[in-house]
């Protein structure tokens, strides 16, 4: 007799393995990415009264980074072949941002942390009990990026130079950038 309530894969479907091994290499793309975003901010906020609430941003990012490059390693996963171009590509987005002032950071930060967000809520509910360390480690990053986005919108993301063509813009293109860092 078989168990109808048992799930069977597909051809095709990925293991456990390696549905962990895509969350892990796009979290650290995506750290990576976040990274590069506070640096490029930083290049033209720098000695504004903004860089030290985008340089406690930025450091909280580093630790998101720093425990995934571990997990990349531990674990043995192939991180993305993009990261030269989320080097650049995150790095452009903190300074173009920044250019248009600090409101326009701001609207950066709270597009990235709600498209992050929906992310980590989505691997978090997938991850299974054999993998609570990693589903912690997600839940106390995902509470840090929400704490980011309170920050942005607490100063003046929201009255940022168009600013919902700016953060939809910016959604969609951490939405592609996901897709694609969890297969390169």
């Amino acid at each position: 007799m078989t168990d109808t309530n048992t799930t069977r894969r597909l051809p095709g479907d990925l293991t456990p393995r390696q549905q962990v091994a895509r969350a892990i290499r796009v979290d650290h793309a995506g750290e990576y990415g976040a990274k590069r975003i506070y640096q490029g901010q930083l290049a033209v906020l720098r000695g504004t009264k903004w860089e030290p609430l985008v340089r406690h941003m930025q450091a909280q990012e580093q630790a998101h980074l720093d425990t995934f490059s571990r997990l990349i390693a531990e674990r043995r996963v192939r991180p993305t072949a993009l990261l030269p171009l989320w080097h650049v590509a995150g790095f452009a987005l903190g300074a173009a941002t920044a250019l248009l002032g600090y409101r326009g950071a701001m609207a950066c930060t709270v597009a990235v942390e709600e498209a992050i967000d929906e992310h980590y809520q989505a691997q978090e509910a997938a991850l299974g009990e054999d993998e609570a360390a990693l589903k912690d480690h997600i839940g106390k990053f995902r509470a840090e990026e929400l704490e980011h986005r309170d920050i942005g919108l607490e100063h003046g993301a929201e009255q940022a130079p168009a600013y919902r063509l700016l953060s939809a813009a910016i959604k969609a293109g951490c939405k592609v950038a996901i897709k694609v860092s969890e297969r390169v």
